[in-house]
C-alpha cells in the first residue's frame, strides 16, 4: 500500500466519522506527515497532542489551557476545542490502560462520532486494551515504497555538491536496496553511501545493502543471510534443483506477460540433518534474492497482543523488501498448535496463513520442518505451497556427492579417495552425520603430526557413530512413509537400489501415534509356551 493508498483511506476513514484510529508504526514524523496531508484536502485542522508540550497546531499560538500534560486533561480540552478536525495522540498507548483514562477516551471517542473530529492514537505496537477494541480502527502504516524512497534519495540529491553516477537502471537498483527501510532507515543509508566522496555510483548499493542488513540484523525476528550455498555445494537433492532452476525467472515481468503466477513457496519436510536449510540458501543463491529468516522464537512477546504485532510486522517488512525468500526454519515450533499459550500461537498461525494466501508481493516462502506430526494439516493443503518436498535419508549416489562436497570444502582433492566405499560405509548417514564424520576424520589426522587425511579415517569415523537411522529408527521409519503415501514429493532422483542402499520402507500403515507403554513386554517377562 503506497503513501497516497494509505492517506485516501484515512480520508475515507473520517468522512465515514471514524472518531478513533490507531496507527501501527515506529514512523511517527511520517505518520503525522501524511496526516497534515489529509487534512489539507479536507479543509481541517491537524492537532497534535503530547504529555510533554500539550496541544500543538505548528502555529506560534494555542488557545490558552491548552498545555494540559496528562491524559485526563488532555482529553478533556481536546473535548473542548471548537476545531473540526484530526487529533493526534503521541505515544498515548502508555496512558490508556489506566482505567479513568480508558473510560474517558471510550466516552470521547462515541461522542464524536456525531461531529468532525477524529483521534489517531500513534504507537510503536498495537496492545489495544480489550474496551477499546470495539471503539477503534487499527490502521498499519506501511513501510515506504520505492516511489517514497525515490522522494528522498531525491531530496538528497538537491544538494549541488553531490554528482550522480548511475543511470537509470542503476538509481532503480540503488532505490530497491533500500526497500524495506524506514523512511529515517532510508536516509541515513543513502547519507552514508554519499558522505564517502560525495559520488552516487555502485559502491551505493553495496553500502545500502550494509546498512539494510545491520538493520535487519537488529531486529529479534528477522535475520538476512548471505549467499553462501550453490547449487555445487549441495550434494543430492536433484529433483529439488531442478524444480528451483525451472522456477528461477518465475518473478520476472516475463514471466508474467506469459501468464504465470509468482511462485508460492515451498516446504522441505523430513529427517534431521538431510538439507533442509541448506536448500534453502540454494534457492536465495540461484535466484540471486535476498534470504530473510524468520525466527520463530522471536515471534512470541511476553504481553498479550504482541506476538500478532511482532508477526504482522515482521510480514510487512518482508512485503517491502521484496521480491525476496523468506526462510522459516523448523516452522512446527511456531506452528504448532498449543494449548498453554493462551491461544497466542493459534493467532499467530493464523496470522502467518492468512498472509500467505493474499500476499501480492513477490516473496517466497521456504519452509523448513523436522517434527511433521506437529504441523497442522491446513498448512499442508494443496495450494498453500506450490510443492511439498521430502528430503529422505540419501541414496548411494548422494553420498557420494555428499562427501565429494564436504572434501572439497576442506581442500581436499575427491579423486584421492575411495568415494565409493565412503557411500557404502555411510549407508544410513545424513548429510550432517556424514560432514561430521569427515571433520572427525580431519582431527585425526591433524593430531597425528597433521599427516595427509586417508580414506580409512573417515571410515573409521563413521563407526563411532550412531546414525539417526539407527537411535530413532521407529521415528525415522514413519516420516518416510511420507512420499510413499503420496503426501509430498521426493527431492531426489531414484537411485539404482542396491544391497547397501537405505533399506526400503516397509508396508506397515503409517502411525504416528505414542506407543502405549502398558502393550510392552517387560524384558524379564516370561512367556508361556505350553
Amino acid at each position: 500500500m503506497s503513501k497516497i493508498t494509505w492517506g485516501v483511506k484515512v480520508q475515507e476513514m473520517f468522512r465515514a466519522r471514524a472518531s478513533l484510529i490507531v496507527v501501527e508504526t515506529s514512523e511517527e514524523e511520517r505518520a503525522v506527515a501524511i496526516l497534515k496531508q489529509v487534512c489539507q484536502n479536507l479543509g481541517c485542522q491537524l492537532i497534535t497532542c503530547d504529555l510533554a508540550e500539550g496541544m500543538s497546531n505548528g502555529a506560534k499560538t494555542m488557545p490558552a489551557g491548552t498545555a494540559a500534560k496528562d491524559p485526563l486533561s488532555l482529553l478533556e480540552h481536546i473535548e473542548k476545542h471548537q476545531s473540526d478536525g484530526i487529533y493526534v495522540l503521541k505515544d498515548f498507548h502508555e496512558a490508556w490502560n489506566n482505567a479513568q483514562v480508558k473510560r474517558k477516551l471510550r466516552n470521547s471517542a462515541q461522542r464524536f462520532k456525531f461531529v468532525r473530529k477524529t483521534i489517531v492514537v500513534i504507537c510503536p505496537n498495537v496492545r489495544l486494551p480489550d474496551e477499546l477494541r470495539d471503539e477503534a480502527l487499527v490502521l498499519p502504516l506501511p513501510l515506504p515504497t520505492a516511489q517514497e524512497l525515490g522522494w528522498v534519495l531525491d531530496d538528497l540529491l538537491r544538494n549541488p555538491k553531490i554528482q550522480m553516477a548511475l543511470d537509470k537502471s542503476g538509481r532503480e537498483r540503488l532505490i530497491q536496496s533500500a526497500t524495506g527501510l524506514t523512511s529515517a532507515q532510508a536516509q541515513r543509508a543513502f547519507a552514508r553511501a554519499i558522505v564517502q566522496d560525495g559520488v552516487v555510483d555502485e559502491r551505493a548499493i553495496t553500502i545500502v545493502l550494509q546498512e539494510k542488513r545491520r538493520v535487519i540484523a537488529e531486529t529479534r525476528d528477522l535475520e538476512c543471510y548471505d549467499l553462501t550455498e550453490s547449487r555445487e555445494t549441495v550434494g543430492g537433492l536433484d529433483t529439488l534443483k531442478q524444480w528451483a532452476e525451472q522456477r528461477s525467472r518465475a518473478s520476472t515481468n516475463d514471466a508474467r506477460d506469459f501468464g504465470l503466477p509468482s511462485p508460492k513457496g515451498v516446504a522441505s519436510i523430513g529427517i534431521p540433518g538431510t538439507g533442509k536449510s541448506l536448500a534453502a540458501k540454494m534457492f536465495a543463491n540461484m535466484w540471486q534474492m535476498p534470504l530473510i529468516r524468520l525466527d520463530v522464537g522471536g515471534l512470541f512477546g511476553g504481553l498479550v497482543g504482541e506476538s500478532e504485532s511482532i508477526t504482522r510486522q515482521a510480514l510487512r517488512t518482508v512485503e517491502a523488501i521484496a521480491p525476496c525468500i523468506l526462510w522459516i526454519d523448523e516452522m512446527e515450533k511456531a506452528l504448532a498448535r498449543g494449548d498453554q499459550d493462551g491461544g497466542t500461537s493459534e493467532r499467530v498461525f493464523g496470522s502467518i496463513l492468512t498472509w500467505m494466501a493474499e500476499k501480492t508481493a513477490p516473496s517466497f516462502v521456504v519452509a523448513t520442518a523436522n517434527d511433521i506430526t506437529k504441523l497442522p494439516p491446513e498448512l499442508l493443503r494443496k495450494g498453500r505451497f506450490d510443492e511439498i518436498f521430502f528430503l529422505d535419508l540419501p541414496n548411494r549416489t548422494e553420498r557420494r556427492e555428499i562427501f565429494e562436497v564436504h572434501l572439497k570444502k576442506r581442500g581436499r582433492n575427491p579423486n584421492q579417495f575411495n568415494l565409493d566405499l565412503l557411500a557404502q560405509e555411510a549407508n544410513g548417514y545424513v548429510g550432517a552425520e556424514i560432514e561430521q564424520a569427515v571433520t572427525d576424520a580431519l582431527y585425526l589426522a591433524f593430531n597425528e603430526g597433521k599427516r595427509n587425511l586417508k580414506t580409512d579415517d573417515i571410515v573409521n569415523a563413521l563407526k563411532t557413530q550412531v546414525p539417526l537411522s539407527v537411535s530413532q529408527r521407529e521415528a525415522i521409519e514413519n516420516l518416510r512413509r511420507w512420499p510413499r503415501d503420496g503426501r509430498a514429493r521426493t527431492a531426489s532422483l531414484p537411485d539404482a537400489v542396491e544391497a547397501n542402499d537405505p533399506p526400503p520402507v516397509s508396508d506397515t500403515p503409517f502411525d504416528i501415534r505414542p506407543k502405549d507403554s502398558t502393550t510392552k513386554r517387560s524384558r524379564n517377562s516370561k512367556v508361556n509356551t505350553t
